[in-house]
Order: C-alpha cells, then structure tokens, then sequence
C-alpha cells in the first residue's frame, strides 16, 4: 500500500487538484515576463516537475513553444495523454542537462520544496540558470518555512473526486511538522473505486523544505543573474514575515530587463 511518491498518486492527481488555479498562475507568470520586455509569442518555455502538465497546458495554451521535464514517469504518462504534442522528457531538477536554452523556465507548485537541502535547491537553481536564453526569465514558488509549518488549517484535506474514466477516488491527506529535521511531512492515503466496483488504497509520504527569502537570496545572487525579484501572489507585492508561499523572478543578463 505505500508507494514512492508521485507514483500511484499519478493515475489520480489531476481529479484530486482539479480546483488548481494553473491558468492564474500562468497569467501571473506571463504577465511579469511581458512587463519585463520578454516577448512570449512563439517564446520556448521549460517547464519543470511539470508533473501532470497543468501548467504546462496553460503556457502552451498561451502561444508558447514548450518542453516539460519531471523525474517520475507515471507522472509523464499522463502528461503525455493530456497534452500531446508536447515534448515531455525525463529528468533530475539537481543535474539535468537539455543542451539548449529556453526564454522562460518555470518550476511551480512548490516543486522546489521536495530539495530537502539547501544544497540541492542550489544545484537545482544552477541548472535552471545554465538552461537560461540571453535576457530569459525563471519564474518559481516556494513553500517558506511558515508555509512549510502550517500547511493546511487543521493538518488535513480530505475529499472525494470524481475520475476521468469512470469511478471516484476518496483521499484523506494528513500533514505534521518534524521539528527535528525542519520539514513537513504529508501521508497522502488515497482509496480508488473503479468503475467496476473494484478498490485500490494506496499511501504516498512526501516531504518538503520551507525556503524563507533570506535563505532564496544568497543563492539567486551567486547565479550571474542580471536581477531578481520575491514577490507575492497575486500582486506582486513584497513578502512579509507572515507570507506562506513566495514567487520569485530571476533574469539572466543579455536582454532588456
């Protein structure tokens, strides 16, 4: 019944997340890059941890030539069914190498989160730098350390949702803080019921990193970007010491910006 992460979790993520707002994000995203001087029509986007290609969709729906890399291949299966066309590749956010760069490159959702150590945030946003066109854009969220704490009000979501194909999946997903190693903790129990009356349980535990900007900054600023910015959703206004998520935007140098 336990499984690694976003393996089971694969078959039901899109109706459990049904309700994500990947079209204000994508919005968000392609409004600062336009403010920005970054001409997006025709533009080629990476989108990293794509998982499912909720985003992805949504940058695609926007006119832009984009490839999506994950490290999970149930999670690219169904990305490569729900948006085909799309170049969807396998790969390590720590050390992947496309040999190309992009004009934006965005990582959402708080993927980021799941490098449990400052070091690997770094390798990661190393490799996001060395994928950056002259003048590109990295867009991202992380979880802060609050927002790592106190994830969802009562440590718990639960649910039931209907599946694409037939059936429903009920979900009860419970959230701790370990204080010990400074991470949150999620038991993601799900229980499938097909439409042919058969059940499937299964358990995923997924842990992440809160990431404050004081611990963002000194690594964004070893990256040879021209400038970058921390900002909330959805009105680009500083973060605070309260802010759960934040959004930050880098520039590589040899544009506009």
């Amino acid at each position: 019944m336990q499984h690694e992460p976003f393996t089971a979790l694969a078959a039901v993520y899109d109706a459990i997340m049904a309700d994500v707002e990947y079209d204000h994000w994508a919005d968000f995203v392609l409004t600062y890059a336009r403010d920005g001087g970054l001409e997006t029509a025709d533009a080629s986007a990476l989108d990293l941890a794509c998982g499912t290609g909720g985003f992805t969709r949504e940058l695609l729906a926007a006119g832009l030539d984009v490839t999506g890399l994950d490290g999970s291949a149930a999670m690219l299966t169904e990305a490569r069914r729900r948006v085909p066309g799309v170049n969807f590749v396998a790969g390590d956010l720590r050390d992947f190498d496309l040999e190309r760069r992009f004009d934006l490159v965005t990582c959402v959702f708080d993927s980021l989160n799941n490098l449990l150590t400052p070091a690997e945030l770094a390798q990661a946003l190393a490799r996001c730098r060395a994928h950056l066109a002259p003048g590109g854009l990295l867009a991202f969220d992380v979880n802060t350390r609050l927002g790592v704490r106190e994830l969802w009000e009562d440590d718990a979501v639960e649910g039931v949702a209907p599946l694409a194909g037939g059936g429903e999946v009920h979900y009860h997903w419970s959230h701790h803080h370990d204080p010990a190693a400074d991470l949150g903790v999620v038991q993601a129990f799900c229980r499938v019921l097909g439409e042919d009356g058969e059940t499937q349980e299964f358990v995923e535990t997924h842990r992440e990193r809160g990431y404050d900007p004081a611990d963002l900054e000194p690594l964004l600023s070893g990256l040879d970007f021209a400038r970058f910015e921390i900002v909330e959703y959805p009105d680009f206004a500083p973060p605070t010491a309260d802010t759960p998520r934040v959004w930050v935007f880098a520039w590589a140098p040899g544009g506009d910006a």
